[in-house]
């Protein structure tokens, strides 16, 4: 019989490696680059901490700017905070773009309430379904009121997938109507700088002029975030060079702290899987190319096959020649050549360049008009946005 050692062993990479799971929100010491913002919701929520109403809210920036990290964290501060003034506050955090509907989210509201409140109403009687967003939101009033909760606050994160503004309007007007008798507050987290331009006026005119914008990290704000991170890992495997080549390498690409972390992440369990004792820049650069591969995988995952042997067809003839642009009568050759070896039916010139198209307009390729003087005139070329390695590295796992 083969002895195959231990199928659970994990090395001595990581130590705590929920440090550096995307989710894991930190102690608020732990929270980096982010001071202002901190302080910003921190005077939201201060009125809060001594029984008063909290400032309803509005955040926004790009996805991985701490939008809602930071809000999560203040929030857990609030509630040590409140306690020690002897002041109830509670919170509710949703994701809506995991709960899409008004009565998803008003469901999800009260079953998030119900675990951090101590009341009456029995989980059983929220149910999953046959009931209305209203109902929901009356059962979180009720939990309210049970509790003796002070003042309650909302999260709401990436409220611009949810249709409609009556849950914020609901929310907003809950103790003006009688609802509750807590005072009662919301913050409204959006990747969308428009987002407020969708509410109606009587919504719009109770968020007053409390708005926030997280800006992209930079280079040495992610540094500081992924040292703060450092003892996820086995006191001397990360060489020197491995969170200044991530931090460095992720404010060039995007300045998305999750992103960060997470090529932190898979560089260690690559070299964890190596049995490496130690995480090095080729790790970095090793999570960074497997990071690059995913996204591509995800972008042309749902394309039809024709498409797919377009994009190959520009990796290709990038990686053939000393050239990035190419006229679509190149692509269409190599194309078709792809065909050829796959015994598939090529599709038309026509149709094969409105697809070219329809690529630069998802962001894969980039299309544009040039001249090629007097005699050619104007035709059209196109270049993909990735290295041709990734492009066929991503093509060949589909």
């Amino acid at each position: 019989m083969t002895n195959r050692g231990d199928i659970f062993e994990t090395g001595e990479i990581f130590r705590d490696r929920k440090l550096v799971r995307v989710g894991h929100v930190p102690d608020l010491e732990r929270v980096v680059g982010r001071d202002d913002e901190i302080d910003a919701i921190g005077s939201a929520l201060a009125p809060a901490v001594r029984g008063g109403p909290p400032e309803t809210t509005i955040v926004y920036g790009k996805t991985g700017t701490g939008k809602s990290l930071v809000t999560r964290c203040v929030c857990r501060e609030a509630t040590r905070r409140a306690e020690n003034n002897d002041v109830m506050f509670a919170h509710a955090y949703i994701d809506c773009s995991d709960y899409g509907t008004e009565t998803q989210v008003s469901r999800q509201m009260a079953r998030d309430l119900h675990s951090t409140v101590k009341n009456s109403v029995d989980e059983q009687s929220i149910p999953r379904k046959g009931i209305g967003a209203a109902d929901y939101r009356d059962i979180v009033w009720e939990m309210i009121d049970d509790a003796n909760v002070d003042a309650f606050l909302v999260i709401l994160d990436e409220i611009d997938k949810l249709d409609g503004d009556e849950l914020l309007r609901s929310i907003s007007r809950a103790q003006e109507s009688g609802k509750a008798d807590a005072f009662i507050g919301a913050i409204c987290i959006s990747n969308k700088i428009e987002y407020r331009e969708r509410l109606s006026e009587r919504v719009d005119s109770s968020l007053q002029d409390n708005e926030l914008v997280f800006d992209p990290y930079d280079a040495r704000q992610l540094e500081a975030i992924l040292t703060r991170r450092r003892d996820a890992f086995a006191e001397g495997v990360l060489q020197d060079e491995v969170i200044p080549k991530t931090a460095a390498l992720s404010a060039r690409e995007h300045g998305d702290a999750r992103k960060a972390i997470d090529m932190l992440y898979e560089a260690g369990r690559l070299a964890e899987m190596e049995r490496a004792e130690h995480v090095t820049e080729a790790h970095v650069d090793a999570a960074l190319e497997k990071a690059e591969i995913n996204r591509f995988q995800k972008l042309v995952s749902g394309q039809p096959p024709h498409v797919k042997h377009i994009l190959r067809a520009l990796a290709l003839l990038t990686e053939q020649t000393d050239r990035q642009q190419f006229r679509t009568a190149e692509v269409y050759d190599m194309y078709t050549n792809i065909t050829d070896e796959v015994d598939t039916s090529p599709l038309s010139y026509d149709r094969v360049q409105r697809l070219l198209k329809e690529q630069a307009f998802l962001g894969v390729t980039e299309s544009e008009h040039t001249g090629g003087g007097h005699k050619e005139g104007s035709y059209r070329v196109h270049r993909l946005l990735r290295s041709p390695e990734i492009v066929t590295k991503g093509l060949d796992r589909q």
